[in-house]
């Protein structure tokens, strides 16, 4: 039995993970405005509302750079007061269990290639498209985090006037046409001109993104999460026409694109981040 944690500005998920199935689950909002110990001792007092002494281990997923042997955080996305917190040697004092710390994306890969749509492929990226964009990459079946937790921050490379996060994000529909993302949902549901015209400016847009990631990482498989992917019917025909210009037609051909199905899978793979 395990405890897997996918932390975040806006909330704090924790379950107990019993044979890849989570059976305890609580939600809680986010102190993300307090203080570093404020935050800290929230989250301990989360952690003990569902640790018990079957629990042998506790993974967490954390929006922030991370020394994954140290398990140390650096600042954290959203929680200002998180400019370096050794949470592995915090948690492990505290519960007396072994700690792993990663980033949110990677635990939302490790999860998807246990649980989820990559468990038939050895190479995937998952791309979580939501306030940010981020990925984790499996290689061999692996999480690859490279030296700083850095090899999934594929929202950064330059595109444009900008770079593929702008883009890509759900700041976009905001910033570029006043409208957010859940309006355009909507409205694209309701087959509004204006509003599918958008999405497809946006699928073209995460078209260009696969395409950067298929140069970098040729997987075999991207998966996408996050809140934006819920609206993949509105937005993926315009991905899939930009992609038919990616110079390798047969490397196209044979990639999987798929939304993630699970809604807790960070929390899975952030409980197998100790195997």
């Amino acid at each position: 039995m395990k405890i897997g944690i996918d932390l975040g500005g806006t909330n704090i998920r924790i379950g107990v993970v019993d044979q890849g199935v989570i059976i305890q689950k609580i939600s809680e909002p986010c102190r993300a405005d307090k203080s570093e110990k404020e935050v800290l001792d929230h989250l301990i007092n989360m952690i003990h509302q569902v640790f018990n002494p079957a629990v042998t281990s506790i993974g967490i997923g954390v929006p922030s750079v991370v020394d994954v042997k140290k398990g140390i955080v650096y600042n954290v996305t959203h929680i200002p007061s998180w400019k370096e917190v050794h949470l592995k040697d915090i948690l492990e004092k505290e519960f007396q269990v072994p700690v792993a710390v990663n980033n949110d994306c990677n635990c939302f890969a490790q999860g998807e290639v246990s649980y989820g749509e990559g468990v038939e492929f050895e190479d995937i990226v998952c791309v979580a498209l939501g306030t940010g964009v981020g990925a984790g990459i499996i290689f061999n079946n692996k999480l690859y985090n490279g030296a700083n937790t850095g090899a999934g921050e594929v929202g950064e490379l330059l595109y444009l006037e900008h770079n593929y996060e702008y883009y890509c994000c759900s700041h976009f529909f905001v910033r570029e046409h006043h409208i957010t993302g859940k309006e355009a949902y909507e409205r694209a549901c309701r087959k509004d001109p204006m509003a599918l015209q958008i999405w497809d400016e946006f699928g073209s847009h995460v078209g260009n993104l696969i395409k950067a990631i298929l140069f970098a990482y040729d997987p075999q498989a991207i998966i996408l999460g996050g809140s934006i992917s819920k609206s993949f019917e509105f937005f993926s025909p315009a991905m899939h026409e930009v992609l038919k210009s990616f110079p390798y037609p047969e490397t196209v051909a044979k990639l999987k694109i798929a939304c993630s199905k699970i809604e807790d899978i960070a929390i899975l793979g952030a409980a197998d981040l100790i195997i």
